[in-house]
């Protein structure tokens, strides 16, 4: 199969950082979001009027949307996406949606003979910008090597996770570490100032340990500053978490520190959805330590 054109569905803040890196790869790209535009801008390729249309221009279609409903809003109806799809087309869901709904697309287009794969990628904007992003993917091993040219542009690496669903199951895994992980710095932080830590020293001791991920030292940055420009916005964050939990529920997992993560996430949603997933650490400094 040759891909030339790739269509994207959804084309916000990561997915237009996707698409140009493609374009600079030599692909064509092409896109729609129900807003015709792009990040709040107007975008750099051509923008189609549906679902429907992205998948009748492209070879490979790239989903990037915010939640299932998002998702199933795309798929369906006279304009949707599966209204367009052909048999043999590739598409690769980056999307961070239930198990469930990972598992209700494979099946769908299973069924009218398209390559799919869970495809959701771990990093945020500075990742995306210098396609560095980590790859999962689920699906079968020759529906990833057909998707591979394509993940080899927009991520560093690539990690076969297993079946159809398994990535989208990973990514759970790996966006509640960061948001578990979060919560717990932002306690530890409202404890030091509130117990007298003098901020400079608590915030820049707190840079120079091993035991906090890189990516967390960003995060760290970011509080230190009081400012969240938006990598990850805690409604995504927000989002992701409540997923989590809900499949741990169906597993019969107890989860007893991200549910505390969780809620503290859905508290700081409220004020801060469209910040940085960061900015629980200014919530955290204002209430925990009366700042």
């Amino acid at each position: 199969m040759s891909i030339k054109t790739i269509g994207f569905i959804g084309y916000g803040a990561m997915a237009s950082l996707m698409g140009r890196n493609l374009v600079q790869a030599g692909y064509d790209v092409v896109a729609h979001t129900p807003s015709g535009r792009s990040n709040g801008a107007e975008a750099d390729v051509p923008m189609l009027a549906s679902p429907r249309l992205v998948a009748e221009r492209s070879d490979a279609i790239i989903i990037c949307v915010p939640n299932d409903e998002a998702e199933n809003t795309a798929l369906h109806g006279p304009d949707g996406l599966l209204a367009g799809l052909r048999s043999g087309q590739l598409v690769l869901d980056t999307s961070t949606v239930s198990p469930e709904q990972a598992d209700h697309l494979a099946a769908l287009l299973g069924e009218r003979n398209v390559a799919v794969l869970d495809a959701p990628m771990s990093g945020s904007t500075p990742e995306a910008e210098k396609g560095a992003l980590i790859m999962l993917v689920g699906g079968p091993e020759e529906t990833v090597t057909l998707a591979r040219p394509i993940l080899d542009h927009i991520g560093r690496i690539t990690i076969h996770a297993g079946p159809a669903g398994s990535a989208t199951r990973l990514k759970l895994v790996v966006n509640g570490i960061m948001g578990g992980t979060l919560n717990i710095i932002a306690e530890g932080i409202a404890y030091g100032l509130a117990a007298g830590v003098e901020r400079s020293v608590l915030f820049d001791a707190l840079q120079e340990l091993a035991v906090i991920s890189p990516h967390h030292k960003r995060k760290i940055g970011m509080g230190k500053a009081g400012h969240f420009p938006s990598q990850f916005p805690t409604r995504l964050m927000s989002k992701d978490m409540g997923l989590l939990m809900e499949a741990a529920r169906r597993c019969g997992v107890p989860m007893h520190g991200m549910a505390a993560a969780s809620q503290n996430l859905a508290a700081s949603n409220r004020n801060h959805a469209d910040d940085d997933y960061s900015a629980l650490i200014a919530r955290m400094e204002r209430e925990a330590a009366n700042r």
